[in-house]
């Protein structure tokens, strides 16, 4: 009893050192992490009777709780239609299921439904070397889990980008039941609308993973896929888009085809799935929504200012920040080389030590049999920007990186700087301050 006492013991001090380090220390620059404002994180301290709820059973066509299994669904039912129906009012879409744990979830369901409706387990997908999330690809689970054949989209390295044109051969040439865009290394919108026809032309449903750009699709500064021709957009909820951990699909259910595909997805959720789907989230997810609404385009629009300007500000002093004749980005992250620094491996590491978050990242011309030591960064700018970083900020902030990556001074004296600095954005803008807040904007609105 008293080793397991220590251990007790030990994972409180772990979780307190956690709180402090990276919410009060740390620069965080991964572009796969959210930042949930105040008001998101009361709602979750509210909720926490419905974090040990169970709710399975079946959804409708508008993504309402149509039959549950288990008692006690009073609230509960009226608190999932009421956050479905906020995503599906901020995405302007038709359906939507809220009850996924993640974003990977949300893939899983979408992938699964979508071959079953289509009848067919042909997939093409970005190249994982050029952005893809793993769950698209053969090693993972559209390929070791649900054993669907994936063909890869034509990539353009220089464009950093799907190349249409030759996609569209390979779309007529496989015949998939499934083509998809989105991903993890996104600088781009991909090109949902050149390649629509040719999609339609060989009968196959257009899946969109917006996990890494769902924010900024919210703020409209990236690209709208339903109005480019997606039929499903699937998505994690705490990247761009500032929610609690989850996951979400959005849909239209405007013919028979789609209805048929969303009846597909909704069993692959429940019963193929999930059981307890995490109810605790929800309230949290609406009040994100309400945000993202009130807030959300400036928000995109900073985000995506704060990256660019980082990429301009990097290439200036000599780093190899990619698509340079681009602009560097147009999302919430860019791609940089840093090969003649010491590769991804060390300047992440360095970086760490001096209290700046970020991740080694491949890039698509590296040995993608050595993903331990890649060239690449990843580096991604929706945690500083709601922290209130502005384009000055953010130039303060790189020079802070190149001392470090040139080796100006040591990481453990950009460590107190970065403390230092982490102090002036102690706030999380663009957000309720309160659940009362948001109740009150709501009453005036």
């Amino acid at each position: 009893m008293q080793e397991f006492s220590k251990l007790v013991l030990k994972l409180i001090e772990a979780s307190r050192n956690h709180e402090s380090y990276r919410d009060k220390e740390c620069i965080n620059l991964i572009a796969s992490e959210g930042l949930k404002s105040p008001a998101v994180n009361q709602m979750l301290s509210l909720s926490t009777d419905l974090e040990g709820r169970y709710a399975e059973g079946e959804n409708d066509l508008e993504g309402h709780v149509k039959k549950r299994y288990y008692q006690g669904q009073k609230y509960m039912k009226i608190i999932e239609n009421y956050t479905t129906d906020l995503m599906k009012a901020l995405f302007k879409c038709g359906w939507a299921d809220s009850r996924l744990v993640s974003g990977t979830h949300a893939n899983l369901a979408t992938f699964k439904g979508l071959s079953l409706a289509s009848k067919n387990r042909k997939m093409v997908v970005t190249p994982l070397s050029c952005g893809a999330h793993i769950s698209h690809d053969y090693a993972g689970l559209a390929g070791s889990i649900l054993g669907l054949e994936n063909i890869n989209h034509v990539y353009n390295i220089d464009e950093f980008n799907i190349d249409p044109d030759k996609s569209a051969h390979v779309i007529r040439a496989a015949k998939p039941g499934i083509v998809t865009f989105g991903g993890s290394l996104f600088l781009f919108p991909h090109p949902v609308k050149e390649l629509k026809a040719v999609a339609e032309e060989v009968g196959a449903f257009i899946a969109y993973d917006a996990s890494h750009v769902l924010g900024l699709i919210a703020g409209g500064v990236f690209q709208d896929p339903f109005a480019e021709g997606a039929d499903f957009i699937t998505s994690s909820t705490h990247k761009t888009f500032p929610g609690p951990q989850g996951g979400i699909i959005l849909g239209n259910p405007k013919n028979k085809r789609l209805e048929k595909a969303i009846k597909k997805i909704q069993f692959a959720v429940f019963p193929l799935s999930a059981s307890n789907t995490h109810l605790g989230r929800l309230p949290a997810l609406g009040i994100a929504a309400l945000e993202m609404k009130r807030f959300g385009k400036d928000l995109a629009q900073q985000t995506v200012k704060n990256a660019q300007t980082a990429g301009q500000y990097l290439y200036e002093n000599g780093v190899k920040v990619l698509c340079e004749s681009k602009g560097f980005t147009q999302s919430h992250q860019i791609a940089v080389d840093v090969c003649n620094f010491g590769g991804g491996k060390k300047v992440a590491q360095d970086l760490e030590d001096a209290n700046i978050v970020l991740n080694k990242n491949l890039l698509p011309y590296n040995n993608q049999n050595d993903r331990d030591n890649p060239s690449g960064l990843r580096i991604g700018f929706q945690d500083v920007t709601r922290r209130g970083f502005k384009e000055n900020d953010i130039k303060h902030l790189c020079d802070l990186m190149l001392n470090v990556m040139k080796k100006k001074k040591n990481p453990l004296e950009v460590k107190d700087d970065i403390i230092e600095l982490k102090k002036e954005f102690d706030q999380v803008l663009y957000g309720f301050q309160s659940v009362e807040e948001a109740i009150k904007y709501c009453e005036t609105v």
